[in-house]
């Protein structure tokens, strides 16, 4: 079992940045791959960021890259989400996500993710 606990969402305005925490208990935190995702009012969950075990290889959703950072600290059971220049579209529960898995790289589909955290409310104002 591994449970998740994210922190960090408020209410910023465009333009602003916020990072979101995701710590991790339960488990070995160094054998999962970690995911950040996001859901919107009346739309569906989508994926925001993913990091492989080791912190080596990094994802982004296309909507999201080069302004959203994914880094993880194994030795505080933690990855984190260093959101920039925030835009009224990142309005969402932002979720994090683990994998149990030996395999290198990391995973965009949230059906392959094993264990999810209750969410935390970004809003971005304009």
């Amino acid at each position: 079992q591994v449970q998740l606990v994210e922190s960090g969402g408020e209410l910023v305005q465009a333009g602003g940045s916020l990072r979101l925490s995701c710590a991790a208990s339960g488990r070995t935190f160094s054998s999962t791959r970690m995911g950040w995702f996001r859901q919107a009012p009346g739309k569906e969950r989508d994926f925001v960021a993913a990091i492989s075990i080791g912190g080596g290889s990094t994802y982004y959703a296309d909507s999201v890259k080069g302004r959203f950072t994914i880094f993880r600290d194994n030795a505080k059971n933690t990855v984190y989400l260093q959101m920039n220049s925030l835009k009224p579209d990142d309005t969402a529960v932002y979720y994090c996500a683990a994998q149990i898995t030996t395999r290198l790289g990391v995973s965009r589909k949230s059906d392959e993710y094993d264990y999810w955290g209750q969410g935390t409310q970004v809003t971005v104002s304009s």
